[in-house]
């Protein structure tokens, strides 16, 4: 209820508005002041308002989780092609690693001939090779009795090459690729390097041709031991060298960080490859045996 006063009498009225008259002096309307309102104040909407704090407070949450909502249902509506994605990439590197062109992953069976695991001891199991490779860093977190390690055998130009996928760390993150040997498991004949985030110009420069190029004809082993690439630091450095690169300049930590992860992903492999070298060395004897067998045979048949 309201209560007005009248200027001229001093006339108090209470109601919703002023009187057309003053019941003492007979002044108008105009001549009464507002002296006092008890009327009930009409609420300012849900949670006081949206100038109130609790509006705001409520709008924005209501926000985040529509947002997020959205978000992770399209996170998950991609996710297979995300994946299909992933396996495209790796497809891809394993051909590149052999010189085979990205246009030809259709045919990527073709040139891919077989994959299999192996264990530290250098003993093949059973397991899934591209599964694993899909996980490599969760492989090389376990204890190195527990690993698979991926291998794949490749086939281009008419030459088997066998694929040694390698996993480490960079400067600023996690570093990967593959090494493909010649038939006499020491010889590169070439690599594929990437990596998730570092320096451009600099450290990412291991996904380069010319720092990837270097390692071509280069052998893992020295004296009958794998002793991995040196990536050693200064232009012209590895000159003369069969067990070392030049580092990229300015990206010396990323530089040592491959060296690092080619021998100690090598390490995991060395035993299974010291089997197929002294295969290829008994093979190699027996063939000349025979041949000196023969020999004798034809002299004296004279």
């Amino acid at each position: 209820m309201k209560k007005f006063k009248c200027l001229t009498c001093g006339y108090i009225h209470e109601g919703d508005n002023a009187p057309e008259k003053c019941p003492t002096c007979g002044v108008g309307a105009d001549q009464f002041t507002l002296i006092e309102d008890n009327t009930p104040k009409k609420s300012k909407g849900f949670l006081g308002g949206k100038n109130s704090n609790a509006y705001i407070i409520f709008y924005s949450t209501v926000m985040v989780v529509l947002v997020a909502a959205v978000l992770a249902f399209a996170s998950l509506s991609l996710s297979e092609r995300q994946q299909e994605n992933i396996e495209s990439e790796k497809k891809c590197d394993l051909l590149r690693t052999i010189g085979v062109p990205v246009e030809n992953i259709a045919e990527f069976n073709k040139y891919i001939t077989s994959s299999f695991c192996i264990n530290e001891t250098g003993a093949v199991v059973e397991g899934d090779a591209f599964k694993v490779l899909l996980g490599l860093k969760d492989e090389y977190e376990k204890a190195p009795a527990e690993r698979q390690l991926p291998l794949f055998v490749g086939n281009s130009d008419g030459k088997v090459r066998y694929i040694i996928p390698v996993y480490g760390s960079g400067l600023w993150g996690p570093i990967w690729g593959y090494i493909a040997l010649e038939d006499d498991w020491s010889t590169i004949s070439g690599v594929v390097f990437d990596h998730k985030g570092e320096t451009p110009g600099l450290g990412a420069e291991i996904a380069a041709t010319p720092f990837q190029s270097q390692f071509v004809g280069k052998t893992i082993y020295k004296d009958g031991q794998i002793v991995g690439i040196k990536v050693l630091k200064g232009a012209g450095s590895s000159s003369g060298n069969n067990n070392a690169v030049d580092a990229i300049s300015g990206g010396t930590i990323t530089s040592r960080g491959v060296e690092t992860m080619i021998i100690s992903c090598l390490n995991g492999y060395a035993k299974y490859i010291d089997q197929e070298r002294a295969k290829m060395q008994g093979q190699g004897e027996a063939t000349d045996e025979a041949v000196i067998d023969e020999s004798v045979k034809n002299q004296e048949n004279e």
